[in-house]
């Protein structure tokens, strides 16, 4: 088939390199336009409008795709099928009704859990076993279309948003391929979402990142891990932010263990402990504004904790 591939982040490259290396025309990509990064925050093109230009590909970068210069153009490439991943825009009628079998996202949950910009984040923030993806029509509805494929993927028990989202990156490619390979042969069916199970991920803010060390170290230790690497965990010592990376339980038997209150912290010569609703968690990485990231225990070291420091 004749195909313009939309995504933006490098979740989808590996969709779109499944998609060059197969037999189908990669015609076009769509991606979103630039945008700034860094500190001197020039603006980059996308991880896909990269890998898109490496393969000589035409790369499109509509502000909106609704804007008629886009759709022109799409009218004029005239593709059979626009598969999706994380494109991050609305695609309103206009664009939905230009290729003849649609547009085919690959989404990043097991639908109907988890429509919308965060499946993977609200996954391990909720305490899921297993996740997955799926291929799914595109229609007005929040990714309400009829599904193609799925596939699982468990969620294990030190996964952070980045790993798991890596996995599914990879085995969703596959999954998208095959389901372009099936609706090429005519083979695939889209069957309608149950009305059941339906769930909703919203972005998550910096805001929805600051840890609340009264809540129970379970639900600490998912929110650091859903919002790595973005947004990215955070709480407070001395008025200054401090970023969190993933923490685990503190060991009954470790010398340093013991009750502390939520936010208390306690180092030790082997590893930094931090109180919680219920019980204490070992710290990771942490970074302190305008520094790098850096072992919990060499941190300390460098900076002595008094009786008086607390995560707020």
């Amino acid at each position: 088939m004749r195909l313009v591939f939309a995504g933006t982040p490098e979740t989808a490259v590996p969709s779109l390199e499944a998609l060059l290396a197969s037999g189908h025309e990669v015609a076009a990509v769509v991606t979103r336009p630039d945008a700034p990064s860094g500190r001197g925050r020039k603006l980059v093109a996308s991880p896909v409008a990269r890998r898109a230009e490496e393969a000589g590909v035409e790369v499109l970068k509509p502000a909106k795709a609704s804007d008629p210069e886009f759709l022109d153009r799409l009218r004029a490439i005239a593709p059979d099928c626009c598969p999706v991943v994380a494109y991050g825009a609305l695609l309103r009628p206009a664009a939905l009704e230009i290729p003849r079998h649609g547009w085919v996202n690959l989404h990043f949950s097991l639908l109907p859990a988890w429509r919308g910009a965060a499946p993977v984040q609200h996954a391990i923030l909720h305490g899921d076993d297993v996740t997955g993806a799926a291929t799914f029509q595109i229609e007005e509805g929040l990714d309400t279309g009829p599904v193609y494929g799925v596939l699982t993927e468990p969620i294990l028990p030190a996964d952070t948003t980045g790993d798991l989202l890596g996995r599914l990156a990879v085995a969703g490619a596959k999954l998208l391929l095959d389901t372009m390979n099936g609706i090429e042969a005519g083979v695939l069916e889209a069957r309608p979402q149950p009305d059941e199970g339906v769930s909703y991920a919203a972005k998550l803010t910096p805001e929805d990142s600051r840890v609340d060390w009264t809540a129970p170290a379970m639900r600490v230790d998912r929110l650091i891990r859903a919002c790595t690497p973005a947004p990215g965990a955070w709480t407070t010592l001395r008025g200054e932010r401090v970023k969190l990376g993933p923490v685990r339980p503190a060991p009954d038997a470790a010398p340093d263990a013991g009750p502390l209150a939520p936010g208390e912290l306690r180092a030790g010569k082997k590893e930094v402990l931090v109180g919680t609703g219920t019980h204490p968690v070992v710290l990771g990485e942490l970074q302190p504004p305008g520094k790098r990231r850096m072992n919990a225990v060499d941190w300390t070291r460098g900076h002595p904790l008094t009786d008086e420091d607390r995560f707020s």
